[in-house]
């Protein structure tokens, strides 16, 4: 019997965001605590920038993208808060939050090394670049493979792809 397989990745939906962001940016536009702050929300490339004019305003802009982006189905984890929360920048707050993708050689050496302690035995990986390839002859072990890795707190998002 051939080898079942599948791979680990860390992507999001771009499509997803951006739909998240927009209707962020109507509900910041439409609510009434947000009127004359100059409170705005944007997506720029692979950064959401967020702007107003006290950084309460600036934090709760962040808050309700939080929140659209959950509604969205898009894991907190690809969004990377700057811990420094928003800067001045002349009289306006602005907080940039890079989207994060891919998985780290050290993220990756930290999967395989959970799924090889407690795992099945019959379980293989292989780091591929940004993926990790799992490999095994049961489809069972496959199964509780991905079932430990959604209940591991690990600090990014997992996806799983290109099942065989």
């Amino acid at each position: 019997m051939a080898d079942s397989s599948f791979d680990i990745v860390s992507t999001y939906d771009k499509q997803e965001i951006a739909n998240a962001v927009n209707t962020a940016a109507k509900e910041i536009g439409n609510r009434y605590d947000f009127k004359n702050v100059g409170a705005r929300v944007e997506l720029a490339g692979e950064v959401i920038r967020m702007e107003a004019n006290s950084e309460e305003r600036c934090k709760a802009v962040l808050d309700v993208v939080q929140t659209w982006l959950v509604k969205r189905g898009v894991s907190l984890k690809h969004l990377d808060v700057p811990e420094a929360g928003p800067r001045l920048s002349g009289k306006e707050y602005k907080l940039d939050c890079p989207l994060k993708e891919g998985i780290s050689s050290e993220n990756a050496k930290k999967i395989t090394k959970l799924i090889r302690d407690e795992g099945p035995r019959s379980v293989k990986t292989q780091i591929q670049g940004d993926e990790v390839r799992v490999t095994s002859k049961s489809r069972d072990d496959l199964q509780a493979v991905q079932q430990l890795l959604k209940g591991a707190d690990l600090d990014i998002a997992l996806n799983f792809t290109n099942r065989r």
